[in-house]
């Protein structure tokens, strides 16, 4: 008796390290290797396959105070060409993206633009251009060619961009020591630079060869997995192919997020001044601009029109010059390329309602949805005569005609659609849900905004780093904890039988 009990000891033992040594295993994996089950189980691994980027635009203005020092203390100008435009708020647009999105595997993507931008300054004696900008989902950076009073540097990396997810909308960026040694200025460096957008279309895939030898467990050559189970293609466009057609007759709107934030320099003049800008009511901060959540409307695609209203108020106070001014049920009514933003704008005094406050041009709108959501992003807007009105008309920056900050909207067809930056959920954060959907931010009375960064509005392309969702992973480990288990309670069975 006493010589069996050390040897049941040892086996007890034994079996406790073998579960624990099981489920270690696992976790230590690397990511590309869980779930990779024999061959005889599941045949072998998928390989990779990539999807094409076509085209798609890049919008990102460097830096806002470093266009300021340009034009404003070094009177210089700013220039952009070969395929770039000048946004409305400033910002630039570079077109025609090329590149690749690796599907199943690594889920990075990598996109090239056409375009540059030139800054000048004769007073000051610089000429700096940027072109043939890139994006790296992998590395998580922007890098370009830099021309620096004639010396050509490149592979700059410029920027750091929080790439966190499918959505690429108003990432958050910093400036590397890189850009701060071409742009002149070393304090630039680990500041927020502007927003970062990138708005890709995906063309055919390039499918990996079918293998004749191992087949499915039903003798057909497995399928390779969907973005929807290897991770989502990092879009705000869809693909002509991917895009839902346009069904006859309006739908009602079940969700949606528009994001603005009037005037930036509005916003800074109120706010330097020792004043506050406070969201409310379902908006909230994002970023350096605010979010107001869905309230109701209705999409005719057909048609190209779209009528939305959203919850959320955002008050302006600057006792010193006797500001007082919120904005409240924000509207858009769009038909074809043209859009209207009405909004009712309360005081102390009254309540002006139903103001058509900017115009919209949607000239480069497409009104389709994807996966039952249309986003119309950066959409150009100008103040009307009555918004200038009532904003005051004090400063030529704001006459009629006059860019206000861009609008973006997304809304949503598909009660099991999400919006881009969102992720599904049952309960409230901030205590705005929107459409089934919540949007994070900052919020509540005596927040500012005007001329600071924030946070991003996105989230990763591959949360994992290789395209195996954590859950996944946990599940697997979860599975050779239980196996491990099952011995344990093996030999605890042995060992009472042999009592």
């Amino acid at each position: 008796m006493s010589s069996s009990t050390p040897r049941r000891s040892v086996s007890l033992v034994a079996a406790v390290l073998t579960a624990a040594a099981l489920g270690a295993t696992v976790l230590a994996l690397p990511a590309t290797a869980v779930g990779a089950a024999p061959a005889a189980a599941l045949g072998p691994a998928p390989a990779a396959e990539t999807l094409k980027i076509v085209n798609g635009t890049l919008d990102w203005g460097v830096l806002a105070r470093y266009r300021a020092y340009v034009t404003d203390r070094a009177k210089g100008t700013i220039t952009p060409a070969d395929g770039a435009a000048a946004n409305a708020d400033g910002t630039f647009r570079f077109t025609s993206a090329t590149g690749e999105y690796d599907k199943n595997g690594s889920h990075v993507a990598t996109a090239a633009f056409k375009g540059s931008v030139t800054f000048e300054s004769t007073a000051h004696r610089f000429k700096v251009t940027l072109a043939n900008l890139r994006i790296d989902t992998g590395t998580k950076r922007l890098t370009a060619d830099v021309t620096k009073n004639g010396t050509l540097t490149r592979d700059v990396p410029l920027a750091e961009v929080a790439f966190s997810g499918s959505a690429m909308d108003r990432l958050a960026t910093t400036l590397t020591k890189e850009a701060a040694d071409q742009l002149g200025y070393d304090d630039y460096a680990g500041m927020a630079g502007d927003p970062l957008t990138a708005d890709l279309t995906y063309g055919d895939s390039t499918p990996p060869s079918p293998s004749p030898s191992a087949p499915s467990p039903s003798g057909s050559t497995a399928p390779s997995p969907s973005p929807s189970n290897g991770g989502p293609a990092p879009t705000l466009a869809p693909s002509p192919g991917a895009s839902s057609p346009a069904p006859s007759g309006p739908q009602q709107l079940l969700g949606g997020r528009l994001t603005w934030g009037v005037k930036e320099s509005f916003r800074t003049y109120v706010v330097k001044g020792g004043g506050s800008v406070a969201p409310s009511g379902g908006a909230m901060a994002a970023g350096n601009t605010f979010s107001f959540a869905f309230g109701k409307g209705e999409l005719d695609a057909a048609e190209q029109k779209l009528n939305a209203s959203f919850a959320g108020s955002l008050r302006f106070r600057q006792p010193d010059h006797e500001i007082d001014m919120t904005f409240t049920n924000l509207r858009v009514n769009a038909e074809g390329r043209k859009g209207t933003l009405l909004l009712d704008i309360k005081t102390p005094e009254a309540t002006k309602a139903d103001i058509p406050f900017a115009t919209l041009d949607l000239s480069k709108a497409e009104y389709r949805t994807t996966g039952g959501v249309l986003t119309l992003a950066s959409v150009p807007a100008a103040f009307t005569a009555e918004g200038s009105a009532a904003i005051g008309n004090w400063n030529a920056a704001y006459e009629a005609g006059k860019p206000t900050d861009p609008v973006t909207l997304s809304v949503t067809v598909d009660k099991d659609a999400v919006l881009p930056g969102s992720t599904p959920t049952t309960g409230r954060t901030g205590g705005t849900t929107t459409g089934g959907t919540t949007s994070t931010g900052t919020t509540g009375a005596g927040s500012t905004v005007g001329g600071g960064t924030g946070g991003s509005t996105g989230g990763t392309l591959a949360a994992t780093g290789a395209g195996v969702p954590a859950g996944a992973l946990l599940a697997t480990s979860g599975v050779a904890v239980v196996a491990g288990a099952g011995a344990l309670s093996l030999a605890r069975r042995r060992r009472t039988a042999r009592s």
